[in-house]
């Protein structure tokens, strides 16, 4: 009789437990602008993002972003290709920090070169009315190894945030 209704609370718990992981929001997409300083040009694009929590401070990210200008008056593109942890602080003010690893892909002038990247920053996103979240800002350091050698980036992004 003790051992059915230690098995009767136990399931109970686990269902609160089940029911309770319902109710957060697991999944992030976040779409918006972004600024990137790579080498010694400002390129101008976009990011994408999303994010599954495994528990309400502890995520998966997988980033993809595309940035545009020009190099020297030739035409260059660089996209990253990136995939790590995300740690948060869960409020309707939330900061966030990340370690992503992954490739990255420069064409200029029509000739394309892929390398490893890496990406080590954070930032802030706020709650807005009617349950939708804009990313105040996110910082990046991100590394490339173009050519055999390190270039150090600086990416700046802004937009906005889903939760389901």
């Amino acid at each position: 009789m003790v051992r059915k209704a230690l098995l009767v609370l136990g399931l109970c718990a686990l269902s609160s437990f089940s029911a309770q992981a319902q109710d957060e929001d697991r999944v992030e997409l976040f779409g918006g602008y972004s600024y990137m300083r790579f080498r010694s040009t400002n390129l101008n694009g976009w990011e994408v993002a999303g994010q599954y929590k495994f528990l309400d401070w502890l995520g998966g990210v997988a980033d993809v972003d595309g940035h545009y200008g020009s190099f020297g008056g030739i035409g260059t593109s660089t996209y990253t290709f990136l995939f790590g942890p995300q740690i948060s602080r869960p409020s309707s003010v939330s900061p966030f920090g990340h370690l992503l690893l992954g490739g990255a892909h420069n064409s200029t002038g029509g000739f394309g070169s892929s390398s490893f990247s890496m990406a080590l920053g954070g930032g802030i996103d706020a709650e807005l009315p009617h349950g939708i979240h804009w990313r105040l800002i996110q910082m990046d350091y991100v590394l490339t190894q173009f050519g055999g050698g390190s270039q150090n980036n600086f990416r700046f992004s802004t937009g906005i945030l889903l939760k389901f």
